[in-house]
């Protein structure tokens, strides 16, 4: 029974990560190098405005949007933490309220910038929530002073999303 489970691990292939390293350049070239750091100062600059008495873990993220717009976000703490507003979810939400699924459809997110201490990513939740908005994603992770260290895809965050598809949505 082990090895049966065993012959079906699953894991991303060299195929699928040359196909994500090819999209997250093209990606790269069609917004620009400029507009890429323009989003990583905003995330940084959002996360300046942060409030998280808590845990003191601050955290701004930035999106732009199909349209060409752009909005900023930081996160804001509650003392139940499960009512926190993460900046990604409330970047998207910030979109959202502004008319971008009117201008660009559901799926309005071509980028996001997170700037923020430590090596993480979006977390779970979030990673949804973007999934939600984004076929796929470009994500760039900015340190605290706005300086992008990496540059990945969403699809490189959360493989095999649940999406509306999965529900015979689109």
């Amino acid at each position: 029974m082990v090895d049966s489970l065993i012959d079906r691990i699953w894991l991303l292939t060299p195929a699928d990560l040359e196909a994500q390293r090819a999209w997250i350049a093209a990606g790269i070239e069609r917004i620009g190098a400029d507009r890429l750091q323009t989003l990583a100062t905003m995330a940084a600059a959002a996360r300046l405005n942060a409030y998280a008495p808590y845990s003191n873990f601050k955290v701004g993220a930035a999106v732009l949007c199909k349209s060409g717009n752009m909005y900023a976000s930081p996160n804001v703490e509650v003392v139940s933490y499960s009512e926190t507003d993460h900046a990604e979810q409330a970047t998207v939400t910030k979109a959202v309220s502004e008319g971008e699924v009117q201008r660009s459809g559901r799926r309005f997110l071509e980028a996001m910038a997170i700037s923020g201490t430590g090596g993480s990513g979006p977390c779970g939740r979030c990673r949804q929530k973007l999934q939600e908005h984004g076929d796929n994603v470009l994500m760039v992770k900015a340190d605290a002073e706005g300086s992008i260290l990496w540059v990945t895809s969403l699809a490189m965050y959360l493989p095999r999303p649940f999406n509306p598809t999965i529900l015979g949505i689109e």
